[in-house]
C-alpha cells in the first residue's frame, strides 16, 4: 500500500473518464498490487445486519478480526445488509472503525436493507468517503449508488494486472408485480461494458482477469445448483430477481470477469461455475442475521497474470470448501490418489483411430463392429467420416499431462460418447441422445496416460468435442500438442 505516482493517476483517470465514471475520490490515495508470490487476497464479509445497539456487536466484530488475523487480506468487501438498524450513521462509523484499528482497505456493496433505517444510498457512501481506509466510491450517473471498479497493479507496479468491479444491486422494485427483489439495470450494465472494453483497450485489446461483487444474486445462480462442479451448502433457495437483467450474458460476452461473489442469501455458501463464470455465495458474517451457518468469510485468492484463483470459506473452525478457478475443483488436494503416468517410447504426436460403419445404441457395441479404416489424425475429430449417420469412431493414444493434479474432462457429443484415462472410465456421455455434455474428473500423475474415446452417431445432428480444465488451465478442447500416438507397429 502506497501512495499512487501522478502518471499512475493519469492512466487510472484517463480509462475511467472514458467511461463517464467519477474516480475523483479522496481513497485513491490507496494502490492494490499483486504481491511479490503473484497472489492478491480479497476476504469478502457479507451480511452483517449491523444493529449499534444489539449485544451481539461484539460477536460479528471478533469473527471480523479473527479472519483477518488468520488469513492476512489485501482487500475486504462488504457485500450488502450491513447496517440494518439505526442509528445508521453510528452503526456506520463503527463499521469503518474495525477496519482503522485493522489497518485494512476496504469496499462496500450495498444490499436491500441498508437504506432501511432512515439513511439514503448516498448518504452512506458521505459518511464513509472521509474514512482513512474506506476505497469505496459513490460512483456517478448510474442507478444506485457504488458502481466503481478497483484496479490492481502487477507485483512490479507496471501495468494494471486486474479489476475488481463493485456494483449496487439495488433493492426493491418501484414495480412490484414484476417480482420483489430489484435487478442491476440497463444503465449499469453499460456502464459495466464500457468500463470492460476500456480496460481491454489498454490491455492490448485482451481482456483483463476480473472479479464482481454485488449484494442479490443473479438469476443464474440457479444454473449451478446439483451440478458435479458445484461445491458447498444450499440450504435455501436462490432468493434473485425474477428479471434477468442481461449482466450475466455481458459478461460472458466481455470474457473478463471470472467470478461474481454475492450476499443476500444466509443460509447458501456454494460455489459452481456455468458459461465459463464463477458463481459463488459469502459466508454469512453477522452474529445477528439469520441463519445456522456458523459466521466467517468467504476468501479469493486471485493469481497475476491468470485467468485463475482459488477461494476457500474461512470461519473459527478452520477452512472448507477449497475451490479452484477455472477447472471448477478442489484445490485442496492433499489426499487424492494419483493415477501413475506410464513409461513410453516411440511417440510422435497424433491421436490413432479406428472408423466403423453400422448402427450403434451404445458405445458397448463398438468392440464388436468391424474396422472400415484406421489411420492417424492430428486431433479428435469426426469430419471425415463417410456418412452422416450410422458410424462410430474408437480414437485411441496418450495424453500427456503437464502436471501432477486433478483434471476434469467433458465431452459433448451426439450421440452417445465414453472416455477412458488409464483403463478408467471418466466420462459416461453414452446412449443414443440429442447434443449434450458430460463431465468427470481424475487425478493424473504428470506424464503420458492412456487415453480412449469412443464416441457413435445414431441419427442426425452429429457433434463431438473432448475437453478438459485443471488447476491453471482455463477449460478448452483438448490441444494436439497434448494427444500423441505410437510410432510402433503392433
Amino acid at each position: 500500500m502506497k501512495t499512487l505516482s501522478f502518471t499512475v493517476r493519469i492512466l487510472i483517470l484517463s480509462v475511467l473518464l472514458v467511461t463517464g465514471v467519477s474516480f475523483l475520490s479522496a481513497q485513491n490515495k490507496i494502490e492494490f498490487k499483486f504481491r511479490k508470490d503473484h497472489t492478491f487476497k480479497v476476504a469478502q464479509f457479507t451480511d452483517l445486519h449491523w444493529d449499534n445497539n444489539s449485544p451481539n456487536c461484539p460477536k460479528t466484530i471478533e469473527t471480523i478480526q479473527f479472519v483477518l488475523d488468520a488469513e492476512h487480506p489485501d482487500l475486504v468487501v462488504l457485500t450488502g445488509d450491513i447496517v440494518t438498524a439505526p442509528p445508521a450513521k453510528e452503526g456506520w462509523l463503527s463499521i469503518a472503525k474495525i477496519f482503522e484499528d485493522a489497518k485494512m482497505p476496504w469496499a462496500l456493496t450495498l444490499g436491500n436493507h441498508d437504506a432501511e433505517p432512515n439513511i439514503e444510498r448516498d448518504q452512506i457512501f458521505q459518511i464513509l468517503q472521509d474514512q482513512p481506509y474506506f476505497v469505496g466510491i459513490k460512483g456517478v450517473a448510474q442507478t444506485g449508488c457504488g458502481n466503481y471498479v478497483l484496479p490492481m497493479w502487477d507485483s512490479d507496479g507496471k501495468s494494471v494486472a486486474s479489476v475488481i468491479y463493485c456494483i449496487d444491486s439495488n433493492a426493491y422494485p418501484k414495480e412490484r408485480n414484476i417480482g420483489y427483489y430489484d435487478w442491476i439495470r440497463f444503465d449499469q450494465i453499460d456502464w459495466y461494458r464500457k468500463t470492460s472494453d476500456s480496460f481491454t483497450l489498454v490491455n492490448h485489446n485482451f481482456p483483463l482477469p476480473a472479479i464482481a461483487f454485488f449484494h442479490i444474486p443473479l438469476i443464474e445462480f440457479n444454473s449451478i445448483v446439483g451440478k458435479e462442479s458445484t461445491l458447498g451448502t444450499k440450504n435455501e433457495s436462490v432468493s434473485s430477481s425474477e428479471m434477468n437483467s442481461g449482466l450475466f450474458a455481458s459478461m460472458v460476452e466481455k470474457k473478463d470477469v471470472m467470478g461474481i461473489f454475492v450476499g443476500h442469501d444466509h443460509d447458501n455458501n456454494y460455489i459452481g461455475i456455468d458459461h465459463d463464470i464463477c458463481m459463488a455465495f459469502g459466508q454469512v458474517t453477522g452474529a445477528d442475521a439469520y441463519g445456522t451457518l456458523e459466521r466467517g468469510s468467504r476468501i479469493i485468492e486471485m493469481h497475476e497474470g491468470e485467468f485463475s484463483f482459488n477461494s476457500w470459506i474461512r470461519t473459527k473452525s478452520g477452512t472448507q470448501f477449497h475451490y479452484n478457478y477455472p477447472s471448477g475443483l478442489s484445490s485442496d488436494t492433499s489426499t487424492i490418489k494419483y493415477s501413475q503416468a506410464k513409461q513410453v517410447s516411440k511417440l510422435k504426436q497424433g491421436i490413432s483411430y479406428n472408423y466403423f460403419e453400422k448402427r450403434f445404441q451404445s458405445t458397448n457395441e463398438i468392440s464388436m463392429a468391424k474396422t472400415v479404416k484406421s489411420g492417424i489424425l492430428s486431433n479428435i475429430t469426426i469430419a471425415n467420416a463417410a456418412v452422416k449417420d450410422s458410424f462410430a469412431y474408437e480414437f485411441h493414444g496418450w495424453i500427456k499431462i503437464p502436471k501432477k493434479t486433478v483434471y476434469r474432462f467433458y465431452t459433448y457429443s451426439d450421440d452417445g460418447s465414453t472416455l477412458f484415462i488409464d483403463g478408467n472410465k471418466v466420462v459416461d456421455n453414452d446412449g443414443s441422445h440429442s447434443a449434450k455434455r458430460a463431465d468427470g474428473k481424475m487425478a493424473l500423475d504428470e506424464g503420458y496416460h492412456e487415453f480412449r474415446l469412443l464416441y457413435f452417431q445414431d441419427y442426425m445432428g452429429r457433434v463431438l468435442e473432448v475437453g478438459f480444465s485443471s488447476i491453471g488451465i482455463r477449460e478448452c478442447p483438448i490441444p494436439d500438442n497434448f494427444l500423441f500416438t505410437s510410432t510402433s507397429k503392433n
